[in-house]
């Protein structure tokens, strides 16, 4: 191992418990062979943060108390013994987890259901640690052009690009995208620049204006009286249904919709997760009559967050309009509190790039 962190402890969000997020100060984890400590230079907020927040926990991924966040990247500050393919001072973006490739569904390359999989959480942190398997199978160098901030959307683009590419897309296909949080307006873009024509389905005004910025062709508003399947279904041709539905926000009536947006012969992804026991109601002469095809999906693969990073770094991704706000390490439990209460105002707001080490947008990532 070389290098050392003078410090001996650092500031980190720790969630205790549901709506229960205190700032602590914890020790620096010591980095172990094949690891890496990662000085982090931003992490983004996240709906699926907001749910553990929410819920106070995730079945799979962490329990409470815990550091808190996943989506980050920083900069290498230690090197652990073994470790060849990064340096101190390296720029990197770490995923939350990293398959084993020798289970089961990790050799039908099935790598996001792997029975093994390890996750990692603590980006809301002035440090975090990263597992050797993690460092070894999920972990990519950041481009000194890009910004870390930016270089963040990595993960949650990867569960995007991963679960748009199982709805088997065609140039010209009709997708329609039922939400417009973080995930949904990143469905809506990876549509639009595949040639895909999008119809978001989004609820608040903001929403409107987001879904548009981010490609979506035409935008369906949910509002009292209005039959938003019919409204959705007349913008597609002789009013017959979309190629494909995204369903991005996770309540039964959504997943619902969903089935009846779209056409006889298309793909339904059920990308939003309800909570454990939730019951939905299908047509099922519907589904079995029209031949369609219901599919969900769930997380990333390594392969998907290698082209994610690609995607970001390539000019064409819209990623600095995702990062709305900044906020400080000690804001943590603010910014969520806020998230809980989001105003149906007209002022956009996405993601808050959290900044621990005084770090500020503005491409150099020091």
């Amino acid at each position: 191992m070389i290098a050392e962190t003078p410090a001996e402890s650092m500031l980190a969000a720790v969630l205790h418990g549901k709506e229960d997020l205190r700032m602590e100060q914890i020790p620096i984890p010591r980095v172990g062979d094949g690891e890496l400590l990662v000085r982090v230079g931003a992490a983004l907020t996240c709906g699926t943060d907001l749910k553990v927040y929410r819920r106070g926990y995730h079945a799979l991924m962490l329990n409470p108390p815990i550091v808190f966040g996943h989506e980050l990247a920083g900069t290498v500050t230690q090197v652990g013994t073994g470790v060849t393919k990064f340096s101190i001072g390296d720029r990197v973006v770490p995923m939350n987890s990293a398959p084993c490739y020798t289970c089961y569904f990790c050799l039908h390359g099935q790598h996001n259901l792997c029975e093994n999989i390890l996750f990692n959480n603590g980006a809301y942190a002035e440090y975090m640690r990263l597992p050797a398997r993690i460092v070894e199978k999920n972990t990519l160098l950041v481009p000194a052009h890009m910004p870390l901030e930016q270089a963040a959307l990595t993960e949650p683009l990867a569960c995007v690009i991963h679960g748009f590419n199982q709805t088997g897309p065609q140039v010209r296909d009709t997708m329609v995208v039922i939400g417009a949080g973080p995930i949904g307006l990143m469905f809506i873009h990876v549509a639009q620049l595949h040639g895909l024509r999008v119809i978001a389905v989004v609820k608040r005004n903001d929403q409107v204006a987001a879904a548009t910025l981010f490609g979506a062709s035409e935008v369906v508003q949910i509002a009292a009286g209005v039959d938003t399947v019919a409204a959705v279904r007349a913008l597609t041709d002789n009013a017959r249904g979309a190629d494909i539905v995204i369903e991005a926000v996770a309540t039964p009536a959504t997943w619902e919709s969903a089935v009846a947006m779209v056409r006889k012969g298309g793909v339904v992804n059920f990308f939003g997760g309800p909570p454990k026991g939730t019951i939905v109601g299908l047509d099922t002469n519907r589904l079995h009559y029209g031949d369609i095809t219901l599919k969900a999906s769930f997380h990333h693969t390594p392969a998907a967050c290698a082209t994610a990073l690609k995607l970001i770094c390539g000019g064409k991704f819209k990623a600095a309009e995702f990062i709305t706000r900044t906020a400080k390490l000690d804001e943590v439990p603010s910014v969520f509190a806020r998230m809980m209460t989001r105003s149906a105002d007209n002022v956009i707001d996405i993601k808050t790039a959290v900044l621990p080490n005084g770090y500020r947008p503005n491409g150099s990532g020091r």
